[in-house]
């Protein structure tokens, strides 16, 4: 570690540091940070992008007494490294180790935590108003980039802010938006004036002044507020946030720290709602990042030197599986059509896009309207598929409830990362998805085995007339053979995979191959358990689970989601209800967040790889 870096412990070893030797900081943070994440993996893109506002935001505001608040958080590696945190940045995402988000109770200097788009605006004006209420002393900051001003939460929070007359910045990091950009000296010199203290004292005094000259005042005062708007308009084309009452300034170099710490003084003493336009390249100061930050946005290990990923990819992703398998039923079928939430990559669409562009709808970070656009679509004729990940999709929930499932529309909803996902922790987990869906009415909800079923489940709810929603985890499938055009599953029916006669375990999704592997080491130590893959979590096959009954009387279930109200909630509603007499134990996620962590260790830690199994069914059955 470097000079610099190695006496950077808390915010406040930043103050005294000349620019130059910030520039030097930020060259420090950045090799540390491309260093730890080559290790770790991690969203380096976004951290790189970042370095010098975090240096400045420290440097000029009093944090943690002020707070900052970044949107999405996975910009927040800089943040983490200067606010303490350094000496464990090595554990960044792993079990037990630092998040690689915003986390309150692991430090006082994070003031939100954020994991997911578009929330920071409203929860920084949410700090703004206690503080207003109690009376206290404290600035707010939100940090957000331009893909999170995507989301409709980002304008509703502009919205009421920009109403509330209470002390707001609001910093834009833009990156490649679409809000244009304002070049040149005029552009600078405007800035540099616009954001003094005494400019905007003196714009405030002024206006008073017309305002209230007899008879004219209120006709002066109009004239030359639209006489400045018009100025403005020509040279800042972002009046949008003027409009909805924030005081704009910018645009200025998102790495130039002299720069953005001059500025960040000075809106300090800017009264209102604020907002700081930058603009900052993503993955700054890593070439293969800078070149291509879709994949650096979030990276699994790799070599420094080349950027390439060092772990292999052994079989076919469950998201390649959905790609291809989508591809080749459109090819079949012109009414298909697919949505992303500004998810391409992560869910394979971007495959889907290169064959159907036209065919292909990428409406941001915007899972409401994603949902409510494919109710439309299927209204009309279309057979929409909703690509997402199931962590994003509980931000839909209303939609999915009140614009499609309510009316039977045919959408078809593709939750990749159900389950577990790993490093990334609560905020990304898709724990809930089986319990949250399978209380919607009129609404299918399945889960493959393996990534051959994901194809022969799509083409299943390609083929209803009503919606169903098919989950599937990250990650590589069980090295099954797809077929090149997915023939379709028999709707609502499951599978026995493995034949037993002291009792049956009862699985869903990938937990069915861990099931059988571990019911085939129980059978060598003399417990012979059926294994049925349940696979329609909603409708459920009855006719088979009453057959179940008739042969076992104790079942062990086990999903990769939360206990409550998951599957086997469903599986112990139904022996209720039918009077089938049948004993069950469950095996799935307690009534807590789980924490971020390797899968392997997760599924562990939980009693849900095969070992946790084995342990549950010998202790059920009495072995």
């Amino acid at each position: 570690m470097s000079k610099l870096l190695d006496n950077i412990n808390s915010p406040d070893d930043l103050k005294p540091l000349s620019e130059k030797e910030l520039v030097q900081l930020a060259a420090e943070v950045r090799q540390f940070i491309i260093s730890t994440v080559s290790e770790t993996g991690g969203h380096l893109a976004p951290s790189l992008g970042v370095v010098e506002l975090t240096l400045a935001l420290h440097k000029v505001f009093d944090t943690p007494h002020d707070k900052i608040i970044w949107d999405v958080g996975h910009q927040s590696y800089a943040h983490k490294i200067v606010t303490g945190r350094k000496d464990r940045f090595a554990t960044l995402r792993q079990l037990g180790g630092i998040s690689g988000f915003p986390k309150p109770e692991e430090s006082p200097y994070d003031a939100f935590g954020t994991g997911h788009a578009s929330t920071s605006i409203s929860a920084a004006l949410g700090y703004c108003r206690a503080r207003d209420a109690m009376g206290e002393d404290y600035k707010v900051v939100a940090v957000i980039g331009d893909g999170s001003m995507t989301g409709g939460l980002a304008f509703e929070g502009l919205n009421d802010a920009g109403s509330s007359n209470t002390d707001l910045l609001v910093i834009l990091n833009d990156n490649g938006m679409s809000i244009s950009e304002s070049k040149g000296a005029l552009s600078n010199y405007l800035f540099r004036i616009t954001s003094k203290p005494i400019y905007n004292r003196f714009r405030q005094d002024m206006q008073e002044l017309v305002r209230n000259i007899p008879r004219f005042g209120l006709g002066m005062f109009r004239l030359a507020k639209r006489f400045e708007d018009l100025i403005k308009t020509a040279v800042f084309p972002n009046m949008i946030f003027e409009e909805l009452g924030f005081k704009y300034f910018g645009p200025i170099d998102g790495h130039d720290i002299g720069a953005l710490s001059s500025a960040l003084g000075d809106l300090r003493h800017v009264k209102g709602p604020s907002l700081l336009h930058i603009h900052t390249i993503k993955g700054k100061g890593y070439d293969p990042a800078e070149k291509d930050c879709s994949r650096f946005h979030g990276v699994g290990a790799f070599d420094v030197r080349n950027g390439q990923a060092t772990a292999g990819k052994g079989h076919t992703t469950y998201t390649e599986a959905f790609a291809k398998a989508l591809i080749a039923l459109a090819e079949k079928d012109e009414r298909i059509v697919a949505i992303t939430a500004a998810m391409p990559e992560g869910t394979g669409l971007d495959k889907f896009h290169d064959v159907f562009p036209k065919r292909f709808f990428d409406v941001g970070i915007a899972e409401g309207h994603a949902t409510t656009l494919a109710a439309g679509m299927a209204m009309g004729g279309l057979r929409p598929v909703v690509a997402v990940y199931s962590t994003f999709l509980q931000r839909a929930f209303d939609e999915i409830i009140h614009d499609v499932a309510l009316q039977k529309l045919p959408v078809v909803f593709c939750l990749d990362r159900g389950g577990v996902v790993g490093e990334d922790g609560p905020t990304h987990h898709g724990m809930f998805d089986l319990a949250y869906l399978r209380m919607i009415p009129n609404l299918a909800v399945a889960a493959p085995r393996d990534e051959a079923q994901l194809g022969g489940l799509l083409a299943c709810a390609l083929a209803q007339n009503g919606p169903m929603a098919i989950r599937y985890p990250r990650g590589v499938g069980q090295g099954v053979e797809l077929s090149a055009t997915p023939k379709p599953l028999p709707f609502g029916k499951g599978e026995i995979v493995r034949e037993g006669k002291d009792g049956a375990i009862v699985a869903i999704g990938r937990m069915v191959h861990t099931a059988l592997d571990a019911a085939e080491k129980l059978a060598r130590e003399g417990l012979d358990l059926t294994v049925f893959d349940l696979r329609f979590l909603k409708p459920l096959d009855e006719e088979k689970l009453t057959e179940l009954a008739k042969r076992h009387d104790k079942w062990l279930t086990v999903e990769d989601g939360v206990i409550a109200g998951g599957m086997g909630s469903a599986i112990l509603e139904f022996v209720s209800q039918k009077g089938l007499g049948v004993q069950v134990e469950r095996l799935g996620y307690p009534d807590r967040f789980v924490e971020g962590g390797a899968v392997s260790k997760l599924l562990a830690r939980y009693g849900l790889d095969e070992k946790g199994i084995i342990t549950a069914a010998k202790s059920w059955w009495g072995r």
